[in-house]
């Protein structure tokens, strides 16, 4: 089994999703890996990392407005606001959306079904430097 490892840095503007599955692809076929895996982790407690419909942006747009509602900002039963009203309820929209996900690897390419796109999710109002670790697991022929 061969394994390939690099970070990607997504320079986000504030909350929102931002689409790394170029990024993602490029990493994978850098790899060589035919047949495997591809894991990705953010290396962050306020972001997450999401497989979702990639055709349409109202789709992201509508998940965005139900997680406002679920978790909204300023929420007076949260203790932690050491950096704002947005830092509590950016750390469980974190927990929400989750900080992995793991996609197979096909003929040398993510294996995403047609209206799949792998995103970054900002979860804090202001932007940030974020960086996802991207590693390939599996069978790399030797040429």
């Amino acid at each position: 089994m061969d394994v390939f490892q690099q970070t990607i840095t997504v320079a986000t503007k504030g909350r929102g999703t931002y689409d790394i599955t170029r990024e993602v692809a490029r990493i994978v076929d850098l790899s060589g890996v035919e047949t495997g895996t591809v894991h990705l982790f953010v290396q962050h407690t306020s972001a997450g990392i999401i497989l979702m419909e990639n055709a349409d942006p109202d789709v992201r747009r509508d998940l965005e407005t139900f997680m406002s509602e679920l978790v909204p900002d300023g929420d007076p039963r949260y203790r932690h606001q050491d950096e704002g009203p947005d830092d509590m309820p950016a750390h469980v929209r974190s927990m929400l959306s989750s900080v992995e996900l793991t996609v197979p690897v096909t003929r040398y390419r993510p294996a995403l079904g047609t209206w799949q796109g792998i995103y970054l999710w900002e979860h804090r109002t202001w932007g940030h430097q974020r960086r996802v670790v991207v590693t390939v697991q599996g069978h790399a022929p030797t040429q």
